[in-house]
């Protein structure tokens, strides 16, 4: 039902049920609005309730929101780490890649090397052998030799043959070591190639992992951020739909404190006319309700904080503790002038108990998880006429009773 029919089916409660001679058209009206009315409040979630979900929704997602947001940021700089790293790690690969290719090539030209000093080497000795052995030659030359000049020309040649090979042998020997020189880097700047190539694997699979985790957390934050628009815009509607049932409340209260100095006002006169006509006169003062649960005073009449919405307001009543479910009894006997369920209230019941010690009063109970009475019914104190509940604007099953004397809002606790 919409809140529009709900509206109107209050306003229809509060104001068209009569007292105790209204006629039977208009009683059985009232109980077809109160019977709409407890179908409406099966079907609405109630603003207040709404309220408090969107705001603990929306508190949730700026929490997480914040966190989410560090995480990203964790993220991200880690993953910057990571990135700078690999980089670092790639132009190492590269280096190392490139001293191998020139390590390989100097193998290769120092294989080339050495053998062009074997062969080098094996030509030398053939000539030699090919010339004779460079001391036979000599003897052979002193021999042969006719002069001191012939000898001496004869000694040299025999230096630069024996030089020739000595030199032949040092420089096969040299591409030998130079060589196995050339495999030692070679072997290095494989094993330092290997060790890059496993370390830019690692640090891919942790870049990997982090972009992952970046992008989850991104994608976190995305959905908070949509989550705690939504949250507000909830939160919003529920406070605009609070605003709304606030001013209907007031104009309800105003009709019902209305209604009820009206009674008031005629059951007084009728009261003091009775009287007079007794030749006594009408008491004055509070007294005579009884307690209408067993439970003790959890908040009391008077202005104070209210307990969901925190704004200072008079609180027009009493609220007794109880558990969901405990029996109501009515404070004093009277009639049930409406019964109807309230966002606000949720389901409540007004009692107009006619003249008491001089004053119009009528007790009204809220809040209540069900009623055993309607409008019309006829109550005697300390009768059951509902249960405690936690329906309406509430943060726990209690009762909120209201006492309404010549259609004011009094304090209960001078009524008992």
């Amino acid at each position: 039902m919409a809140a529009a029919s709900v509206a109107a089916a209050l306003l229809v409660g509060t104001v068209s049920v009569p007292y105790a001679s209204a006629d039977d058209d208009l009683k059985d009206k009232q109980r077809k609005v109160e019977k709409s009315i407890d179908h409406a409040h099966d079907e609405l979630d109630h603003s207040s309730k709404r309220l408090v979900a969107a705001s603990e929704r929306l508190e949730a997602a700026r929490s997480q929101l914040a966190t989410a947001r560090n995480e990203l940021a964790t993220a991200r700089g880690r993953l910057a780490v990571a990135q700078e790293r690999d980089a670092q790690m790639q132009a190492a690969l590269t280096q190392a890649e490139a001293e191998l290719a020139a390590a390989e090539a100097d193998l290769v030209a120092g294989q080339q090397n050495m053998d062009d000093q074997a062969d080098q080497v094996a030509s030398t000795v053939s000539d030699i052998y090919m010339e004779g052995d460079p001391q036979l030659l000599a003897f052979s030359s002193l021999l042969e030799s006719a002069s001191t000049d012939d000898l001496t020309r004869q000694e040299e040649v025999r230096d630069v043959i024996v030089g020739r090979e000595a030199r032949a042998f040092d420089e096969l020997h040299a591409a030998k070591v130079l060589l196995e020189v050339h495999e030692r880097q070679v072997e290095e700047a494989r094993d330092e190639v290997a060790v890059k190539r496993q370390e830019a694997a690692d640090n891919l699979v942790v870049k990997q992992q982090l972009e992952s985790e970046a992008e989850t957390a991104k994608a976190s934050v995305v959905s908070l951020v949509g989550e705690r628009s939504s949250a507000r815009t909830e939160a919003s509607k529920a406070r605009a739909a609070d605003a709304r049932q606030l001013r209907e409340l007031e104009l309800e209260a105003a009709r019902i404190e209305e209604r009820l100095r009206r009674l008031a006002a005629a059951a007084l006169a009728r009261a003091r006319a009775k009287a007079a006509a007794q030749g006594r006169s009408v008491p004055s003062g509070g007294g005579n309700l009884m307690m209408p649960v067993a439970g003790g005073v959890t908040s009391p009449f008077g202005y104070r904080t209210h307990p969901i919405y925190g704004y200072w307001g008079l609180h027009d009543g009493t609220d007794f503790g109880g558990g969901c479910g405990q029996p109501i009894h009515a404070a004093e006997s009277g009639r049930v002038v409406s019964s109807y369920w309230s966002d606000v209230y949720g389901r409540r019941l007004i009692v107009n108990h006619g003249v008491l010690n001089g004053a119009g009063v009528a007790t009204i109970y809220n809040h209540a998880a069900s009623y055993t009475v309607g409008a019309g019914a006829q109550v005697e104190r300390g009768q059951v006429i509902g249960y405690v509940g936690d329906t309406g604007w509430s943060t726990a099953c209690h009762l909120h009773f209201t006492v309404m004397a010549n259609g004011q809002a009094v304090d209960p606790a001078n009524w008992f």
